[in-house]
């Protein structure tokens, strides 16, 4: 049964309720610090999850839970928090997916070109069993826990600066991707020369030509205003990369054990509101690319199914016979699928 808001409350009622009684003695805050590379406001998808995740915890335990949120890499790179949280130092850190692949190999499956069909089939595949899986191994190698799949404000397609619309425009075009494998090979079996380059460097890349466009998503076109250098997009909505949150073992030790079961049921439904409101973000972010000049041209049905075909063969079951354990969730995966 999901947890809609209106349960989230009712159960909320019950934790204070149960707060209240004379028999539970009054303890110390237990504070917990999130880390995010993000912003701090509603232009950060992790800020989105952690403002409800504060609201739901203020609402049903009070003071008891207190989340300190660090943005803009204050605590460090990614790849390093990922250590911290593993180690104690850091108690929680909201992330794309891919970078607890140092951690966990099999979540590199979640970054192949074209798995996922929208943000929806995402959630019903991570609500679905996908989710528990991954939570499962990542407990046993590392202690840590995903307590949040999210999702970021929009799937990430192609912009350039000539008019790409399909596969014949993409042959041979040089795009800047990111430095990891799955990219790569994604974008070959495209056709397109994948060029893995700092994202910071992206701007004056396409101006001096190195590269004509890059993948991204909307929202970080807009933010990092690259639509002054790219005018076109191709919209293949190749990658809906999760948001997660995960807590490391100490951080969820810093939990008192009758207040677990209610952090859980916060983070889950933070999980919920915050995909609604990506999507509400991305949308606006498109619209306001649009209203900008961008010009956007949807991936055509038939080539969707043909690379998704492509890419199950070279990308998908290559991955899973690898990775055997894979198998059921791609399993899951495609049972999920609209």
């Amino acid at each position: 049964m999901p947890l809609t808001r209106r349960r989230f409350v009712q159960c909320a009622a019950l934790s204070a309720g149960a707060l209240a009684l004379p028999s539970i003695a009054r303890a110390a805050p237990s504070v917990l610090r999130l880390s995010s590379t993000m912003t701090a406001d509603e232009n950060s998808a992790h800020y989105l999850f952690y403002q409800r995740l504060a609201e739901n915890l203020k609402q049903s335990v009070g003071d008891r839970i207190r989340i300190d949120f660090f943005p803009n890499g204050q605590l460090g790179k990614e790849a390093d928090v990922v250590q911290q949280v593993r180690l104690g130092s850091i108690d929680l850190m909201v992330s794309g997916s891919s970078i607890w692949a140092t951690a966990l190999p099999e979540l590199a499956l979640l970054d192949l070109g074209f798995l996922f069909d929208s943000y929806e089939h995402v959630a019903r595949s991570v609500d679905g069993g996908v989710g528990e899986i991954y939570n499962g191994l990542l407990r046993e190698r590392t202690g840590c826990s995903v307590v949040g799949w999210g999702a970021h404000f929009s799937a990430r397609s192609v912009y350039t600066k000539p008019p790409i619309k399909d596969l014949e425009s993409i042959r041979n075009t040089k795009l800047r991707v990111l430095p990891t494998q799955a990219f790569i090979e994604t974008f070959k079996l495209l056709g397109a020369i994948p060029t893995p380059i700092a994202f910071n460097e992206v701007y004056t890349a396409i101006q001096t030509g190195v590269v004509e466009g890059f993948e991204h998503d909307a929202a970080s076109v807009l933010a990092n205003k690259l639509d002054e250098v790219v005018s076109h997009c191709w919209q293949t909505d190749h990658l809906f990369s999760p948001c997660i949150a995960v807590i490391g073992k100490r951080g969820l030790a810093k939990i008192p054990a009758d207040l677990q079961p209610v952090f859980m049921a916060a983070t889950r439904e933070a999980s919920v509101s915050q995909r609604r409101a990506a999507a509400i973000k991305g949308a606006e972010a498109i619209a306001a690319l649009g209203k900008g000049g961008m010009t956007f041209f949807p991936m055509a049905d038939a080539e969707r199914a043909s690379v998704r075909t492509l890419m199950r063969d070279k990308l998908w079951l290559p991955f899973t016979r690898t990775t055997p354990s894979m198998a059921s969730v791609l399993g899951l995966i495609d049972a999920a699928r609209a």
